[in-house]
C-alpha cells in the first residue's frame, strides 16, 4: 500500500472513531433545522456534547483569563459599574453555567438564552474591532495575543450555535437576554449612567477620527449590529422548532 493510501486509511479510522465517541451516551435530538440556525456539523455538535465537561473547564479557565485580562480596566471603572466592563469574560462564565446546568438536569432556559447571546455579541465584535483598529493594536498578524483573541472568540460564536440542541428559546428568555444586552449596549456606548463609557478599552480615544467617523462609532456599529443578530438568531430558531412540532416532529 502506498504512503497516501496507508494516510487515508489512518485519517479514516481516525474519523470513525470519532463518530463512535460522539454517538456515545445520551445526548439531546439533533433536530432538522435549517443551516441559517444550526450551520454545524452533526459530529461536530454531538463532540461538543459528549465533552462537555472538559468545553466547561476550558469556558472557565477562559474566564479567568477575562477577568485578569480587564484588571486594568476595572481599576479606572466605578465599583457600581463593574457588571458591564468584562463582556467577553462574563459571555464564557455564562456557557459555562448553561452547559453545566443541561448536564446537571438542571436546565436554565434564561441562562441558555444569555449564554446564547454573549457568545455570539462578544465572539463577533472582538475579531470585529482586532480588524477595524488593527493598526493601533499593536500587534503583528503573527503575535500570539492577537490570534489567541482572535480565534477564541470566534470559537466562542461555534459553542453557541450547540445551545440549540438543549435549549427551547422561549420568548420570555429571548426577552431577558435582549434586555440585558441590550442596557450593556447603552452603558457601553451611549450613556454610560457613571462615569464614561464602560465599553472594552480601544487601542485609541473614543473621539479620534477612523475610517471617516470616530472609534467609539466604529466599535459601536459592531456592537448594534451584534446585539441585534442574536436576537434574530435565538427568535428564528424558536420558530422552527414549533413548526417541526406543528409538522408533527
Amino acid at each position: 500500500m502506498s504512503i497516501s493510501g496507508a494516510l487515508g486509511s489512518r485519517a479514516d479510522a481516525v474519523a470513525e472513531r470519532l463518530r463512535a465517541f460522539a454517538r456515545e451516551g445520551d445526548l439531546p435530538e439533533r433536530e432538522p433545522l435549517p443551516r441559517y440556525v444550526a450551520p454545524l456539523p452533526a459530529l461536530l455538535e454531538d463532540l461538543g456534547l459528549r465533552l462537555a465537561w472538559v468545553v466547561v473547564g476550558i469556558n472557565l479557565v477562559g474566564t479567568a483569563f477575562g477577568f485578569w485580562y480587564y484588571g486594568p480596566q476595572f481599576s479606572l471603572t466605578p465599583v457600581e459599574m463593574w457588571p458591564f466592563v468584562p463582556d467577553s469574560p462574563l459571555a464564557t462564565l455564562l456557557i459555562a453555567l448553561s452547559i453545566a446546568a443541561w448536564k446537571l438536569g438542571r436546565n436554565n432556559e434564561a441562562l441558555n438564552a444569555l449564554a446564547f447571546f454573549g457568545c455570539i455579541k462578544l465572539g463577533l465584535w472582538t475579531p470585529y474591532v482586532l480588524v477595524a483598529f488593527f493598526p493601533e493594536w499593536g500587534y503583528a498578524p503573527w503575535d500570539p495575543m492577537y490570534n489567541f483573541l482572535f480565534w477564541s472568540h470566534l470559537a466562542m460564536v461555534v459553542q453557541a450555535f450547540v445551545v440549540h440542541r438543549y435549549a427551547a428559546f422561549p420568548v420570555w428568555a429571548i426577552a431577558v437576554a435582549t434586555l440585558w444586552y441590550t442596557v450593556d449596549l447603552v452603558v457601553d456606548y451611549f450613556y454610560p449612567v457613571v462615569g464614561d463609557p464602560h465599553h472594552t478599552l480601544l487601542p485609541l480615544p473614543d473621539a479620534a477620527p477612523w475610517l471617516g467617523v470616530t472609534a467609539l462609532q466604529v466599535a459601536a456599529l459592531g456592537a448594534v449590529l451584534f446585539t441585534i443578530l442574536p436576537v434574530f438568531l435565538a427568535l428564528a430558531t424558536r420558530v422552527e422548532k414549533l413548526q417541526l412540532r406543528l409538522r408533527g416532529r
